[in-house]
């Protein structure tokens, strides 16, 4: 590991969570435990586990939704034909043909 790529790793520890120690730890679970009582400590840690699963969950469909379209092909859809409208001459020889004059 090179000096500057140590020193980014330490400047994101420093601000990030990184520099987190045992006390800090301590007095944060502390104040959790004072809020949410100890009834409730449960129910929070399985409905935050159920969040983090329902993420990864979307987050890999989001994976291989965009790793399919990157494998299929790039060639566009084939084009569609548009029905004309018929001229008023087509419409004249087609009413002759039944047997009605216009």
């Amino acid at each position: 590991m090179g000096p500057d790529r140590f020193r980014i790793v330490m400047n994101i520890l420093a601000f990030g969570i990184g520099n987190l120690g045992g006390p800090d730890l301590l007095i944060i679970l502390l104040i959790v435990f004072v809020l949410f009582g100890a009834k409730k400590l449960p129910d929070l840690a399985r409905s935050l586990g159920q969040s983090m699963n329902e993420f990864r969950k979307a987050r890999q469909d989001l994976d291989e939704e965009l790793h399919n379209a990157g494998t299929q092909s790039t060639q566009p859809p084939p084009c569609r034909q548009v029905a004309s409208v018929p001229s008023t001459q087509q419409v004249k020889s087609a009413s002759r043909v039944q047997g009605r004059e216009p």
